[in-house]
């Protein structure tokens, strides 16, 4: 893609996610070393929820290494724009239940610095490029275009019930999860929901496939850090109605992202071929 038509960001903003990459290690340890991970992490948590932010977190840390690498407009947007929807939640969510945070801690403070900064920095440049148009995509085929207003529609309206009615909406999923963990939980889905309208509604090449690993790495984890841990705990009813609904969401997430990749690589194939 021609450098005119997708600019390379400035330094400061790649420094930055180098900064955030070093931040999501940490919270990717909740995944593959939770021991050692969950005593400096700034609220308790129980095994599952220790194991589902840290799967959410690799995800993240995978797309944020995207940015750096790629270091342009697109998938740059897309990227920004997802992570100023968690992030901008996620804080809102954890002004609302200051009483899950020791301050203390170290730990706290430290949470609320990174993701203050966060949306703010991506804000800020976001609102900057306002007025840049997106990098020049593909022409998505008749089931893409079809298919995926319906799924940022039935991901944002599930976190949108998450967010505003937590405990409802949480009763499906295999684990107790608080009124705290459901609204953290439902940015992930508003994210996810944003950066599909952003890619249907312009689906440059190099966001097809961020957005198709982001949904793998959201989709897969989650469900194996649920069977790794229930493995140890054996709390987990594998045919209630919820886990089965929970385990189908996710999956879900997981299959679509495996087909965008799909979609991405033949458009990448196909732009090489010509």
């Amino acid at each position: 893609m021609p450098a005119s038509n997708n600019p390379p960001f400035p330094a400061a903003l790649r420094l930055f996610s180098v900064v955030v990459i070093i931040a999501l290690i940490v919270g990717a340890g909740l995944f593959f070393a939770p021991v050692l991970v969950k005593p400096c992490w700034p609220w308790a948590v129980t095994p599952f929820n220790a194991r589902f932010l840290g799967g959410f977190y690799t995800a993240e840390m995978v797309v944020m290494a995207a940015l750096v690498v790629w270091n342009r407009w697109s998938p740059g947007r897309l990227v920004l724009v997802m992570a100023f929807i968690f992030t901008a939640i996620v804080s809102v969510a954890s002004f609302i239940n200051l009483g899950y945070f020791n301050f203390e801690r170290k730990a706290p403070w430290l949470w609320f610095l990174v993701y203050l900064a966060s949306v703010a920095v991506s804000g800020l440049f976001l609102w900057r490029a306002r007025a840049r148009p997106s990098a020049k995509g593909v022409t998505l085929n008749p089931v893409w275009r079809g298919y995926m207003p319906v799924e940022s529609a039935v991901l944002g309206l599930y976190g949108v019930g998450l967010l505003l009615f937590p405990l409802t909406f949480g009763s499906i999923w295999p684990w107790p999860i608080d009124a705290f963990h459901a609204q953290v939980y439902s940015a992930i889905f508003l994210a996810g929901a944003g950066g599909i309208y952003l890619v249907w509604r312009s689906a440059p090449r190099e966001e097809l496939l961020v957005l198709g690993l982001a949904q793998f790495l959201v989709g897969l984890p989650a469900i194996l850090g649920l069977v790794i841990t229930d493995a140890a705990v054996h709390r987990i009813d594998w045919t209630a109605t919820g886990t089965l609904c929970w385990l189908a969401l996710f999956g879900w997430i997981g299959i679509s992202g495996v087909f965008k990749l799909y979609a991405a690589s033949r458009y990448f194939s196909s732009q090489s071929a010509s």
